[in-house]
């Protein structure tokens, strides 16, 4: 059959068998969770991801009762994920813990894992393995889940969650307690429900510019055509990482990872889209407040703790000057994002009421670049009992061009996948380009 089956119907491909609500096993509390500024920014939207697994010869592989059991049972725990996004009589987002469920769709297809290149389902093809969004609008079903049945027996496992119940961090400890209580381990460590920890604090004092989030005067959003583009994942082996650690480094011991494949990413999107050299391009960068605010936030802390900074440089710098000098930049805008920059910014959301906010997409614009670490989240621990998934990524057809997500691969050899949304046109080259580069450092 193949990936090269683009002119047919894929719609045809994907059968719903069943669907149907999992409600928590026990008892659980009705009540109202308040949604901090930061869930407020990201609740606008799903996140859709897929996990696929292989099959290890069990009869029982994948048992929807086995599933079900399981997911009821995380939901006690967990169980404002069971409830509804809602906006109250004030107007604002916030979640009722009414217990209604998340939605579990059993399907099958005609795809087989020899479909999927390195098992990896084609980018048209994921948004069939995850339940569709009808709406955005409240009331909003916090998470759904597709368990499709491959041909060859072979599993999907389909997520779509509303960004504005949490973060990756807190939807992997979801999706991975679940999966342990599959498998007959239990609960290992219960979610943190407690958002207050993130109301602004009086007063609402900004000690920082936000340019990340903030329109100028003269800049309307809406009037911006943002292109959309198919995301390629690119694959790193662990010698070319080093290669390009090292090169990085200079005076400084132990380039992170992220820093080193965010700069050469930075530097390729800037070539390939042939910047002018005093063009100021960003790169906006995805961080994690837990451990930066003071107290830390508590490692199971459910909802969005995530935030954006950014460094700048002009596109001459960029493509001209050394990747060490590009990493520092990324390390100093990391630094800088304290427990006073993380306050100052929700009291920012606080006082502009959501209001001159840019979407992220309007912010990349064809010179800038959004870089997301997955590195540390623990993106291939879900081994209900069958096994942990041989590939995870983004379900999503489309991106705003300017995303890029980097992530472990699959496996225990120490590579690296990068998924990278660009212009249409520039997207070859890129691919070319970020090649030539890393043999190029490794020739160095």
């Amino acid at each position: 059959m193949g990936v090269e089956m683009a002119a047919k119907d894929r719609k045809g491909m994907v059968e719903v068998v069943e669907s149907s609500f999992v409600v928590p096993s026990e008892e659980t509390p009705k009540r109202e969770v308040w949604l901090s500024n930061l869930d407020l920014w990201f609740g606008t939207h799903y996140t859709a991801t897929v996990f696929v697994y292989v099959p290890n010869g069990d009869p029982n592989f994948f048992s929807v009762e086995v599933l079900k059991a399981a997911l009821g049972k995380a939901l006690v725990s967990f169980y404002p994920m069971a409830g509804r996004l809602v906006v109250n009589r004030c107007g604002r987002a916030e979640i009722q813990c009414t217990g209604e469920g998340v939605l579990f769709v059993v399907a099958r297809s005609n795809f087989t894992l020899r479909d999927f290149e390195d098992f990896t389902p084609p980018t048209e093809v994921r948004p069939l393995l995850v339940p569709p969004v009808e709406s955005v609008e409240p009331p909003s079903i916090l998470i759904m889940f597709q368990v499709t049945f491959l041909k060859c027996g072979g599993v999907c496992l389909g997520v779509n969650l509303h960004h504005s119940a949490t973060d990756g961090l807190g939807f992997f400890h979801f999706i991975n307690t679940w999966s342990d209580i599959a498998r007959g381990v239990g609960l290992r460590a219960p979610p943190f429900l407690d958002r207050t920890l993130l109301r602004p604090r009086s007063p609402l004092t900004i000690l920082f510019g936000h340019v990340e989030y903030l329109c100028l005067p003269s800049e309307d959003p809406s009037k911006a055509v943002i292109p959309l583009a198919e995301p390629m994942i690119l694959k790193i082996s662990r010698d070319q990482l080093d290669s390009l650690k090292n090169s990085c480094s200079g005076n400084r011991a132990g380039v992170s990872t992220f820093r080193a494949l965010a700069a050469h990413i930075w530097r390729c999107a800037c070539m390939v889209r042939k910047l002018p050299s005093f063009r100021e391009t960003r790169l906006y960068i995805s961080t994690d407040a837990r451990n930066r605010l003071k107290p830390p936030l508590p490692p199971t802390y459910l909802g969005n703790a995530a935030f954006r900074t950014s460094a700048v440089a002009t596109a001459g710098e960029v493509i001209s000057g050394p990747l060490e000098h590009l990493a520092e930049k990324i390390h100093a805008a990391t630094v800088r994002s304290n427990d006073e920059f993380v306050r100052s910014l929700i009291n920012l959301f606080e006082i502009a009421n959501m209001r001159r906010m840019h979407p992220m997409s309007w912010a990349l614009r064809g010179t800038n670049i959004y870089v997301v670490s997955w590195l540390r989240l623990p993106i291939y621990e879900a081994d209900f009992g069958w096994g942990k998934p041989v590939f995870m990524a983004l379900a999503r057809r489309r991106s705003p061009s300017g995303m890029v997500h980097i992530m472990r691969s699959p496996g225990d050899d120490g590579g690296i996948s990068v998924m990278v949304a660009l212009e249409a046109e520039n997207m070859p080259t890129f691919k070319k380009l970020f090649y030539e580069e890393l043999d190029g450092v490794e020739s160095a």
